[in-house]
């Protein structure tokens, strides 16, 4: 009696010429991710509006009142608002992945995760340039409205300020980026995020009067402090050097254990 034959057991063909994902095209993701969502569209929304309407209220009040403004002023003030939201928008591009449960898809599709983080980051960073130069334009059509209004204007606006104050605000976006990647989570990234950009440097503050040793460990410390001198470049004696310190302190800690945990996480 002769053994069965067994059935032929179907098998995949072998897939030998698959190539990665390109870098370019999970930049294209995470840039139409950062808008493509109703939270995210109106936050990208309310930062230009709110914008608009600050700085038409400092052009109606200064032109009316004969105050002495100039483009950079207006920059300045809008520069002040998109640095209250832009850090918000940097942590949404983390948290939302795992708020929504759409990190097991991005993942699946682009197993290799330090290359998301970094598109994320880059997006971050594009929409902070992009940002800041809406800011520049609106500064400059209110500068215009102020002259018509006062009757003179200022119109100086130097490149060093400019790069300053770009740095500053795409520094402010990795705070909030960096804190994201920390926690995972939307609401306490944010809560983090502005208790160290107003609470932390009061009690800097407040320790640095009460304690002498303290004083002079402040300044290395507080990050909000350091950042703020790139507005003018006019830096304290180690103020460059206080700025990288403070900086790995309250950025490059908080970065480094959340790509860690990123990198480990398990997707559900």
């Amino acid at each position: 009696m002769s053994a069965p034959v067994p059935a032929a057991v179907p098998t995949l063909p072998a897939v030998t010429h698959a190539t990665p994902v390109p870098f370019s095209r999970t930049l294209k993701v995470e840039l139409r991710k950062s808008w493509d969502s109703r939270a995210a569209f109106w936050l990208l929304v309310a930062i230009g509006l709110l914008v608009i309407a600050v700085e038409l209220i400092a052009t109606l009040v200064s032109g009316l009142q004969d105050q002495d403004m100039a483009w950079g002023d207006f920059a300045g003030i809008a520069g002040f608002v998109t640095s209250v939201l832009l850090p918000v928008l940097g942590i949404m591009l983390v948290t939302t992945e795992w708020s929504q449960r759409t990190a097991m898809t991005t993942f699946a599709l682009e197993p290799r995760r330090p290359r998301v983080i970094l598109a994320k980051a880059l997006v971050g960073v594009t929409l902070t340039v992009v940002t800041v130069i809406g800011a520049m334009v609106i500064g400059l059509v209110c500068n215009a409205l102020y002259a018509g209004l006062a009757g003179h204007s200022d119109w100086h606006l130097g490149l060093g300020d400019m790069v300053g104050f770009l740095i500053y605000q795409v520094l402010e976006m990795l705070a909030g980026f960096a804190f994201a990647c920390l926690v995972l989570n939307t609401a306490a990234a944010i809560v983090i995020f502005f208790a160290f950009t107003y609470v932390i440097p009061g009690l800097i503050a407040l320790g640095s009067s009460a304690m002498d040793w303290f004083d002079k460990l402040a300044p290395w410390i507080d990050f909000q402090s350091a950042v703020g001198n790139l507005a003018s470049w006019d830096f304290p004696d180690n103020g460059v050097a206080q700025l990288i310190v403070s900086g790995l302190i309250w950025l490059g800690l908080p970065l480094f254990f959340g790509l860690r945990r990123i990198l480990r996480a398990e997707v559900k």
